[in-house]
């Protein structure tokens, strides 16, 4: 895949959630919501004060996130559906 990232953007996979409940229900695709977790593939250079200093982005690829329900741009990338959004809307790293 050759995409970069550019500024404070992050390219990010969903990771997909569990298929049955606690209870052992199995879920429909129908009553699934998309998840708001996922993997970082790519980074872009981190965003840029207005002095021009460079700000380093605080995540890296492989990290493990939680972002909004909401957040980012869907896309499709070598047929894989990815999100591209701001390291803001990025809420934490799960370690």
């Amino acid at each position: 895949m050759a995409f970069k990232p550019l500024h404070d953007r992050v390219l990010v996979r969903r990771v997909e959630g569990d298929e049955k409940t606690a209870g052992g229900l199995i879920i429909p695709d129908s009553a699934k919501e998309k998840p708001a977790e996922g993997e970082i593939i790519a980074v872009g250079e981190g965003a840029r004060k207005d002095s021009g200093e460079l700000i380093a982005p605080s995540v890296s690829s492989g990290d493990k996130i939680l972002f909004g329900k909401w957040s980012g741009t869907e896309i499709t990338l070598d047929g894989e559906e990815l999100l591209i959004m701001k390291e803001s809307d990025i809420l934490g790293i799960i370690s």
